[in-house]
């Protein structure tokens, strides 16, 4: 609040000036691009829009002020003027505080929406959908044995028959993802049972949480209250964010995992450089900074404990880990340089690099074979524990010296990997990841066709679908931001468009090397929250930067709400089809813009 409405512009940062508008500098005459003197790369690039690094002080520059906040807004904040101008004149002691705590209230208000939509009538459609089938069963399976097991071929039948027991039975299975997303799942069917709502309610739960994540993130990186629940709301409202929040598959998961993981290096960025600006007290000293130990980074630590949870719901977290292992060390480049070290990247690979390898690649292997311990804690006798568990016993090896669950589970990890490369079998729903930003060919997780009378129909023919794809508007706006996020990198030096670009990287360009491979569009759900930050940024362009006229903030400000609206009004359209509603069938084909979507 306060003027907190929109892309504010922090005073500084290690690349670029954080607003979205803005020439280079005037050149004075004698310095470097005036009439006369050499023509520089920077002074070149300068006519595509090019920004030089902002001046003001070390400390501003390291650490750009936050918007209102604990310890940031003062008791005597000015109220809103366009509040004041519509009459409205709240008690400033209530003023003071939904402005001192309005970075945590908008968040939390746009997440319970987001909560509203995931959580209204969870356990429908009352069936097992798509790949539930795997893993609400595996769930059950790994919170009873530890390890999954071989149901029999009615199981789904009478799971879904009421009051019949669940068929478990302790006959080891073989599958192929690591277990944390389904410790996940069967947590919410140990408290409200082996039922659709049961296994769908910790995803929604993260998927509830996500959102509220994603708008802190975004808050902390442009700065902007405002812009962070825009960010929220997008992501609230994205369709296939929803639907993977509604069904309790792993992909979900992963985008969790993977986003608290940029969460915390995004913490550790602010809090390592305000301790180096504290510790050069504002000014810049080449040998300090070049020598500096950045000392103690719990965040980064937290950040390589989620990396491994990643990894330990699927494998795609290994991209993951190497994509945000460059990251935060390219980060302490731009720390160090900005604080005046001569040989950045000499001084990181001294001091930083081997304590980021040990936070984010040592830790999360670490967390990925702690995942394991249901599997490690079954019987090693045969046929009796997890899948492959008595595979070394008594097994002649070259390397006595390694246990022998390990290298049981070595082993079970080479043919995982055998069957994820070579998985080939065709799928009506399977698509290239060259078509996902554009919606190519999205996925039914579920479909019937209900006659008058029949689950709410009040036509001769209705449809009722649950359709994995994303909110179109959203989707194709998030092709064009990406094109602006790219210029920003590129001429701008923007640190915030290189960090989001890099976590839709990670998520999305590794499954180009495995085109051959059965894929789907709702993998690209782990990437989902970077396209809504690269579209929240373009959001925050449209605004145009505090110091701008008023006329163009007012246009500015229309522009980015009315793409909004109407991005809000394209979830609307498609919300029947995101959760499963009963509509005519006319409806359901008005809304199958093109052929690969049915």
């Amino acid at each position: 609040m306060n003027g907190d409405t929109a892309a504010q512009a922090p005073t500084g940062t290690d690349h670029s000036a954080q607003s979205g508008a803005g020439l280079p500098s005037p050149r004075t005459p004698g310095s470097p691009g005036s009439p006369g003197s050499p023509v520089g790369w920077r002074e070149r690039l300068a006519g595509h829009g090019y920004r030089a690094r902002p001046t003001g002080t070390l400390t501003e520059r390291l650490v750009p002020p936050m918007p209102d906040g604990p310890g940031v807004t003062r008791p005597d904040v000015p109220q809103s003027p366009l509040l004041l101008r519509l009459g409205i004149s709240l008690p400033q002691g209530l003023w003071y505080f939904l402005c001192r705590w309005s970075g945590w209230l908008g968040p939390i208000a746009v997440a319970v929406f987001a909560g509203l939509l995931r959580f209204t009538d969870l356990g429908r459609p009352h069936a097992i959908i798509f790949d539930e089938t795997y893993y609400a069963k595996d769930a059950y399976a790994l919170w009873h044995g530890g390890y999954e097991i071989n149901w029999p071929e009615d199981a789904n039948t009478t799971i879904m028959t009421p009051g019949a027991a669940v068929p478990y039975r302790p006959m080891a299975s073989y599958v192929v993802h690591p277990p944390v997303g389904k410790w996940i799942i069967g947590a919410g069917e140990q408290l409200f049972g082996m039922n659709p709502f049961g296994w769908r309610f910790a995803v929604a739960l993260l998927g509830t949480l996500s959102v509220l994540m994603l708008a802190r993130i975004a808050r902390r990186m442009f700065r902007s209250t405002l812009l962070g629940c825009v960010a929220g709301l997008l992501l609230s409202v994205d369709g296939l964010h929803l639907v993977l929040s509604r069904t309790a598959l792993l992909d979900l998961v992963v985008m969790f995992w993977m986003l608290a993981a940029f969460g915390f290096l995004l913490l550790d960025r602010d809090r390592t450089r305000a301790r180096l600006a504290a510790r050069l007290g504002g000014v810049a000293d080449p040998g300090l900074a070049q020598r500096l130990n950045l000392g103690w980074r719990p965040y980064r630590i937290a950040a390589g404990v989620c990396v491994g949870l990643t990894c330990a719901t699927k494998w795609s977290g290994l991209y993951v880990a190497a994509a945000f292992g460059v990251l935060t060390v390219l980060w302490d480049v731009g720390a160090r340089r900005l604080a005046g070290a001569p040989r950045p990247y000499l001084a990181v690979l001294a001091r930083d690099v081997v304590p980021a390898f040990v936070s984010i690649v040592v830790v999360s292997v670490a967390v990925y074979l702690a995942s394991w311990w249901g599997w490690f804690a079954s019987s090693n006798a045969p046929g009796q524990g997890g899948w492959g568990r008595d595979w070394a016993v008594g097994r002649s090896t070259d390397y006595p010296w390694i246990p022998e669950g390990l290298r049981a589970l070595w082993h079970y990890h080479s043919t995982v990997y055998e069957f994820h490369t070579h998985l080939t079998d065709p799928h009506t729903y399977q698509s290239n990841p060259w078509s996902w930003l554009v919606l190519g060919r999205p996925v039914s997780f579920y479909y019937e066709s209900p006659k008058f009378g029949q689950d709410g129909c009040t036509v001769t023919d209705c449809a009722r679908e649950v359709l994995g794809i994303g909110t179109p508007l959203l989707w194709w706006t998030a092709v064009l931001a990406l094109v602006y996020c790219l210029w920003r990198w590129a001429f701008r030096r923007d640190w915030r468009a290189g960090a989001l670009l890099c976590g839709l990287a990670a998520g999305y360009l590794p499954w180009f090397l495995y085109q051959q491979r059965t894929i789907f569009l709702f993998y690209a759900v782990v990437f989902v929250p970077f396209l809504v930050l690269a579209v929240t940024m373009l959001i925050g362009a449209l605004i145009g930067p505090a110091g701008a006229s008023r006329d163009r903030r007012i246009i500015g400000s229309a522009t980015a709400g009315l793409l909004v609206l109407l991005i809000m009004w394209n979830f609307l359209y498609f919300f029947p089809l995101f959760t499963g509603q009963t509509i005519p069938l006319e409806d359901w084909r008005s809304r199958m813009w093109f052929n690969s979507w049915i």
